[in-house]
């Protein structure tokens, strides 16, 4: 009796390489974590749905113990953005702002190629080692929303912030953004923009776990990913 011969493809040998820094795992996290704190705090802030009877005080302070979580899981949002910025022009490649920027001609033809393949019209997706151009310009479109953010955060809080406190020099941004009621409204446009950023990214980190199997997933847990030998490059 004949064997018949296995028509599987042969495994392809892969290289251990390191893609993300310790900042930038850091930072991820932090900015993932802190975001949902700063979602559920000011969901509260913006409809109290807890009642407490009885005077502010002795436990009772709900809205206060609210917004002081809120503040300093701000800052702690806030310094997690600003370090991860300072990180793309000091870390290594792969985190730098040339691949959240397609500049190069190759970076804005990868970046057709990859809306095409999530557009379910290319079939195949070429390998990359860092963020391919799409995902790179989404991460930099994000980041502006970050700031944009934090910055009409500063300007709601400076009605609370006593007078003389140091956050009262960020009135100045209060006309820029249009107003205290202009920057209530960006500040929560932001939250549903990034919300639906986060499940895209989910949903694409998901995919790319799935079929190119490249440790995408874990590799914001330990920095390494797993690439074909030689493909372990940054266009």
């Amino acid at each position: 009796m004949t064997a018949i011969a296995d028509s599987r493809p042969a495994p392809v040998a892969r290289e251990r390489t390191y893609i993300w820094e310790l900042p930038v795992r850091v930072t991820h996290w932090l900015i993932f974590f802190s975001f949902l704190i700063l979602t559920a705090t000011g969901y509260y802030i913006m409809n109290p749905f807890i009642s407490v009877p009885g005077p502010a005080a002795n436990g009772h302070f709900v809205m206060g113990t609210a917004r002081t979580i809120h503040m300093y899981t701000a800052i702690v949002f806030s310094l997690a953005v600003l370090v991860r910025i300072y990180w793309m022009f000091v870390g290594n490649s792969y985190a730098r702002l040339t691949q959240l920027i397609p500049v190069t001609l190759e970076r804005i033809r990868d970046l057709g190629d990859t809306l095409l393949y999530f557009c379910f019209v290319r079939r195949e997706l070429d390998k990359y080692s860092g963020h391919d151009a799409l995902a790179g310009a989404t991460y930099g479109l994000i980041f502006v929303v970050y700031l944009v953010k934090i910055a009409t955060g500063l300007a709601l809080y400076t009605v609370y912030a006593p007078v003389n406190s140091p956050f009262q020099l960020f009135r100045v941004l209060i006309p820029v953004v249009g107003g205290l009621q202009a920057a209530r409204l960006i500040h929560i446009i932001s939250i549903w923009v990034i919300l639906t950023f986060a499940v895209v990214h989910i949903y694409c980190v998901w995919v790319f776990s799935a079929v190119q199997r490249f440790g995408i997933a874990d590799s914001i847990f330990s920095g390494y990913s797993f690439f074909p030998q030689g493909k372990a490059d940054v266009s």
